[in-house]
């Protein structure tokens, strides 16, 4: 998201990012194309072509291909639509290669070891000098697709508000949108495999990453000398030429950008169409609103909460998603949560669902749909699994992801698709 000098305020846009496979047609194995891509859009190697309000861009790997907005919008539902247009218009593109767009968070078969491939181009330095430190190649580099919401703040009492908020409401978020269960071919057991791959990828230097969840800081000064300048300090062994910059690798489950006035939340699965991670994304940002009014608390019962126990929230709900049951009080009392000792992570977004629906009524009309089906039948992951009812075998894997590839296509979430399909 590209922020002016001038920096937004709190809420007054938004930059959206969504990460997609691009697979073949016929296989629906990985298909590391994105250069080809790009330079036929552009006419020359490029790692960015910008169409009106969508731009799409590179990823690390060769198969993964971005699409976000080209400026901050306050208009998601029109946003929504742009990205549906864009999806479109690139799967058309993509069938001269005989290759498609693919859905959610993680390739169900994807060998990483054997078939990733790097972006070999513009800032090939930055990726070769990750993979050489890092070893690129597994899951949690490779083989992951996210949504990422940028949020605008303006100053430090703008940025404590929001860091505060978005601390408190990570813990939960993969309970929406965890998409990740099958990887290898086989149930992972975790509702949002992604995630744990990505707490890991970078134990070698375990302050890149943190413990995911941001620590409690709450002003540019604080988040300098006790984030950045830490990461300064311990890359410098593995990267003496300093390649990579401590701004880069910050790789926290939200991450502050000074420099353009926002940050930036990284926990998210990308979903099976632009509608469903939009409903996700108005849901979470009217819920930081709730947070930032401090609606539930006062911001200052906010920053008390430990890192360490959001981080173990947080371990929970990747591994079961929105069934995890929730019995950290304290933490349910930071929503209004005072008479209960106990709720599932999806009751308690229904119970935020709510109370958006009070303070700001019509917020959510436009996602009823996409919400109503997210708290009947469940995160993409549960949906998944549903339609694959324990069946792992490779030809009913491909069916029900070349389902998901319908939905892409057609901007509809799973059930719709498979209803129509049958």
């Amino acid at each position: 998201m590209k922020v002016e000098d001038n920096h937004l305020h709190l809420f007054q846009a938004y930059g959206i990012e969504l990460e997609y496979m691009i697979v073949d047609t016929e296989t629906l194995n990985v298909k590391p194309i994105a250069d080809e891509v790009l330079k036929s859009l552009a006419g020359e190697i490029t790692n960015e072509v910008t169409f009106g309000n969508i731009t799409w861009s590179n990823e690390l790997a060769l198969h993964v291909i971005e699409l976000k907005c080209s400026a901050p919008t306050g208009d998601l539902v029109q946003l929504a639509a742009d990205f549906e247009e864009a999806i479109q218009q690139m799967n058309r593109v993509l069938a001269e290669f005989k290759a498609q767009l693919m859905p959610s968070a993680a390739h169900p078969w994807m060998n990483p070891e054997t078939e990733t491939v790097r972006w070999p181009h513009d800032n090939a330095e930055i990726y070769a000098t990750y993979d050489r430190i890092f070893d690129c190649k597994g899951h949690g580099w490779s083989n992951l697709q996210s949504m990422h919401i940028n949020l605008p703040f303006h100053g430090d009492d703008e940025f404590a508000k929001l860091h505060a908020a978005i601390r408190l409401l990570l813990p939960i978020m993969p309970a929406l949108s965890a998409s990740s269960a099958i990887l290898d071919g086989k149930d992972t057991g975790y509702w949002d495999k992604r995630l744990d791959y990505y707490r890991k990828n970078q134990k070698a230097i375990p302050i890149l990453t943190g413990q995911v969840i941001p620590e409690a800081v709450f002003s540019k000064e604080d988040y300098y000398s006790q984030i950045f300048d830490q990461i300064a300090n311990d890359i410098k062994p593995h990267d003496p030429e300093g390649v990579l910059e401590p701004i880069w690798l910050n790789s926290r489950g939200a991450i502050a950008r000074f420099d353009r006035g926002a940050i930036e939340i990284r926990v998210l699965d990308v979903q099976e169409c632009p509608e469903a991670d939009l409903a996700i994304a108005s849901l979470i940002i009217n819920a930081l609103k709730l947070l930032v009014e401090e609606y539930f608390v006062p911001l200052e019962e906010q920053k008390k909460f430990k890192t360490e126990s959001l981080a173990a929230i947080f371990k929970q709900v990747i591994k079961s998603g929105e069934h995890t049951v929730i019995d950290n009080t304290d933490y349910l009392k930071a929503f209004g949560l005072n008479a209960v000792d106990e709720m599932t992570a999806v009751e308690i977004w229904h119970f935020i669902s709510r109370k958006i629906d009070r303070k700001y009524p019509q917020a959510l009309d436009h996602w009823r749909d996409e919400l109503t089906l997210l708290f009947d039948e469940g995160t993409l992951s549960t949906r998944i699994l549903n339609a694959l009812e324990t069946n792992l075998e490779f030809e009913n894997l491909k069916m029900v992801y070349s389902e998901l590839c319908d939905c892409l296509e057609n901007n509809q979430m799973l059930r719709e698709c498979l209803e129509e399909a049958f």
